[in-house]
């Protein structure tokens, strides 16, 4: 990021056109922003089994491109049209769409359905719809209520036989193929950025030798502890939510193709061929939970929810580190903004919106699964809630973790200024209870004699060195503890703060991230 007005905020990936114009589909505004001869958009709609209506001039369906011809004799309301919308967003699932498309179509023919010269047209038809998505050259119609129609319908221009490639298919399951093999993709992508940021933490943690610096308990001084180890916390975090990826893919990965509607099919199909074509290991063991089941999308927005939340935390960390009265990091120009009226203002904008951007996962999550807490079986139209709120979690996720992960990279320690800050003599306190203990005292007793020498010293009495030196109970080998840089040494428990402890737990979060 480069400087700007304070309090502006980061590029989204939710724009839309100027009016009239159809919203952008994040990651596919190249492709997503066509119009008709007239400037207006096209008039596209949902994805479920719907009623099949005849335009106002008596075309038959098939001519408009409609799936659920033969039903109704009207149009569809306007007001119907617009609210089922699904294409603006669907659209990025095109590549997803034609490949569940490829491998039910290579089924169809090896069970008999298709011949193989049907097959082959049918293939080379998706490869050009693809390519002219890709490229931005597919010219979107009104009658494409959603990716899955649009595919058919140009596939079906290219070839007659692509009017077979629906044969034993829903979009109820075809959906619920396209979403799950977004999905996988989608988490294997932030999975390697979360790896790729604590690559990042480890190399700063690397960075920094034995600096160290005050631990925080309510957000007071409290134990000093090694810069190292306060940063490796935070790749822990992200180790956690590398195991809730891993979790919400292994869910995620099993193939509905072949599910249908709700009940399956009649046809000879093998839902095995096309899960095997997908590369899913295993298969729906019942259609009506296979068409239903959304429990991945929740999963996977938990996931990145979390994710969200340990950003959060980040970003919190860096926004105090970075202020004048902590002052122990200076972030990089690339990195923070300014203020169009202070010129001395250097902000850390984008650690404020890790911050704020939690929220707004937080959000996906819980307005999915209120979209969905009260569904009977099976498909329903509430279903097509789960795209936007996934996107935009995923698109939200990348960025983030893009913007945190420069910011970090780039930032300046000031261990001087932690040094300092860590150097006050209370921090040593528990040092003194257990040196206490050491010597064979209860530690509620230590406890005590201590906290009684912090209060006399507050009360100006004397120093909590002078006084712990008087102690007879401590004396002066007790007081050398409380010198600058030593209490944190101490720390040589497993998972501890000191120099010894931190040594260990790098190589072992070496070990797990590698």
């Amino acid at each position: 990021m480069t400087g700007g007005s304070e309090g502006s905020e980061a590029e989204r990936s939710d724009h839309v056109g100027s009016a009239g114009s159809r919203p952008e589909a994040p990651g596919e505004s190249e492709q997503s922003d066509h119009v008709d001869s007239e400037g207006s958009p096209p008039a596209v709609r949902g994805e479920a089994e719907h009623s099949d209506h005849v335009d106002s001039e008596g075309s038959p369906p098939a001519v408009r491109g409609e799936l659920w011809h033969g039903r109704f004799a009207g149009g569809p309301a306007e007001a119907l049209q617009q609210l089922n919308d699904s294409l603006p967003f669907d659209q990025r699932m095109f590549r997803e769409d034609v490949n569940g498309s490829r491998a039910h179509v290579t089924m169809l023919a090896n069970v008999g359905i298709l011949t193989d010269g049907e097959r082959d047209d049918i293939l080379a038809a998706l490869d050009t719809v693809e390519a002219e998505i890709a490229e931005g050259r597919f010219e979107w119609k009104a009658s494409d209520e959603d990716i899955h129609t649009a595919v058919e319908r140009r596939a079906t221009e290219l070839t007659p036989a692509a009017g077979k490639m629906h044969t034993g298919r829903s979009r109820n399951d075809q959906v619920a193929t396209d979403v799950r093999l977004w999905t996988r993709s989608a988490i294997d992508e932030i999975s390697d950025l979360v790896r790729r940021f604590q690559g990042t933490i480890l190399s700063a943690a690397e960075s920094v030798g034995d600096a160290h610096l005050p631990g925080y308990t309510h957000l007071q001084q409290a134990q000093p502890v090694a810069l190292a180890h306060h940063l490796l916390a935070h790749g822990w975090m992200l180790q956690r939510d590398m195991d809730r990826l891993a979790d919400a893919r292994r869910r995620t990965n099993v193939s509905v193709l072949g599910a249908g509607a709700l009940a399956g099919s009649s046809l000879p199909l093998d839902p095995f061929q096309t899960a095997e074509y997908l590369e899913f290991p295993s298969v729906f063991d019942n259609s009506l939970d296979g068409v239903a089941d959304r429990d991945f999308v929740a999963d996977t927005l938990y996931a990145l929810a979390m994710i969200g939340v340990h950003l959060s935390r980040i970003g919190e960390e860096l926004i105090l580190w970075a202020s004048t009265e902590f002052g122990f990091v200076e972030l990089d120009d690339a990195f923070s903004t300014g203020s169009s009226m202070m010129p001395q203002k250097k902000n850390p904008d984008i650690a404020e919106l890790a911050r704020g951007k939690g929220g707004r996962l937080i959000g996906n999550l819980t307005g999915f699964l209120a979209s969905v807490k009260g569904l009977p079986l099976t498909y329903n139209k509430d279903m097509q809630e789960d795209k936007e709120p996934l996107f935009d979690a995923v698109d939200t996720v990348r960025l983030t973790l893009l913007a945190l992960d420069g910011m970090v990279s780039t930032l300046t320690f000031r261990t001087d200024r932690m040094a300092e800050a860590a150097s006050s003599p209370y921090a040593a306190a528990t040092d003194l209870a257990e040196f206490l203990v050491a010597k064979g005292m209860p530690f509620r007793d230590a406890h005590a004699v201590v906290g009684e020498h912090v209060r006399n010293a507050l009360e100006g009495k004397g120093s909590l060195s002078e006084l712990v030196a008087g102690d007879e109970r401590l004396g002066a080998e007790a007081a050398a503890l409380l010198e600058p840089g030593v209490s944190f040494t101490r720390r040589t428990t497993h998972g501890a703060g000191g120099p010894v402890a931190v040594a260990a737990q790098l190589e072992r979060f070496r070990s797990a991230i590698a």
